[in-house]
């Protein structure tokens, strides 16, 4: 594999700058994008995000924008499609498409090396149409969506969630220029084709001991937009190997930062190991939107992210190249195209 798949070790950086946290902040979004916010209360908020990004990696925000009602019929709709049969939903299995969209069942997808995940997912992404010339030219980031048939309003709600999760994303894009110290708009033309989805899951119910619905990892794109419901499970591992509970907030996201940014900054804002594990044995859902920059987008070391003490860490990296690297490393649809055996 080359290096330009190679995620961060988030375990070194952590004992490396003392990321020892032992709890998550809430970061109120108001002063930075509500109707009275001023450069100044905007540089406020993005200095708190940037602490954050750097000590931990995870934060909350409140006061968001995103309107109650979108993510409730979301909730709703996400819902209605893992009732469908398994025949159903099997139709727009992912292995099925010519792009990363589409149905993944229980334990077909492992982020930790140890076990397979026990969830099952609807992705989808950036709605583009067939004649794309990313899409033609083989890049499976981009294209059209497959929708489930048969289920009138499910397209509308859940792509309009997308749309919302995807502004939002914008703004926190800026704010993390800010906090960075460049330009706010620098990422504006980095993130205006993402390579950014939407990911609806369920974990089922179970007996007995709890289950890790998703093993650890680090998430592979900028940043990571997460609603989930109120069974909780999210945890975060610090410097001293201890989880941190991520428990469900109303009125909330869970924002936390991936490999390509952790990359971007030179470690400077920590892609932080995280899983799930069910403790409530309940069935429970997730709505994390991953969002990464434009396929073609060269990564390379930020202004204010290295020094002569302080070298980059990484090589200029394609970030196309590095998502779909580790895609093929963690979805077993992938790994059997190419040769890897399931």
């Amino acid at each position: 594999m080359s290096s330009s798949v190679h995620a961060p070790n988030p375990d070194r950086l952590a004992r490396e700058k003392g990321r020892n946290f032992t709890a998550v902040p809430v970061i109120d979004l108001a002063p930075a994008i509500g109707p009275d916010a001023t450069s100044v209360s905007r540089q406020a908020v993005a200095d708190e995000i940037g602490l954050a990004c750097e000590k931990i990696g995870f934060f909350y925000v409140a006061n968001h924008g995103v309107n109650s009602h979108k993510i409730s019929t979301a909730w709703a709709e996400a819902k209605r499609f893992f009732a469908l049969p398994i025949k159903r939903k099997n139709e727009i299995h992912i292995s099925k498409l010519p792009n990363h969209r589409g149905y993944l069942g229980i334990g077909e997808e492992t982020l930790d090396a140890y076990a397979a995940d026990s969830k099952e997912v609807f992705k989808i992404g950036l709605e583009l149409p067939a004649d794309d010339p990313d899409f033609v030219n083989g890049i499976i980031m981009y294209g059209p969506n497959t929708w489930p048939r048969d289920l009138p309003g499910f397209r509308e709600t859940i792509y309009s969630y997308y749309q919302e999760m995807s502004a939002l994303s914008k703004e926190l894009f800026r704010l993390f220029a800010l906090a960075i110290g460049i330009d706010e708009c620098f990422f504006d033309d980095k993130i205006d084709k993402p390579m950014a989805q939407l990911n609806l899951i369920r974990y089922p119910a179970h007996e007995g001991e709890p289950r890790v619905g998703i093993g650890a990892h680090s998430d592979y794109e900028c940043l990571t937009l997460l609603a989930q419901d109120n069974n909780g499970g999210l945890e975060a591992r610090n410097a001293a190997g201890d989880w941190i509970a991520v428990p469900p907030i109303e009125g909330t996201f869970v924002v936390n930062i991936g490999d390509m940014m952790a990359r971007w900054t030179n470690d400077r804002f920590a892609s932080t190991v995280h899983r799930v594990y069910n403790r409530s044995r309940n069935e429970r859902y997730s709505m994390p939107f991953f969002c990464g920059c434009n396929y073609h987008t060269i990564v390379s070391c930020l202004p204010h992210c290295s020094s002569t003490n302080n070298p980059p860490h990484y090589p200029d990296t394609v970030a196309g190249e590095h998502l779909v690297g580790r895609l093929d490393a963690t979805n077993a649809h992938r790994q059997k195209d190419n040769g890897a055996g399931a």
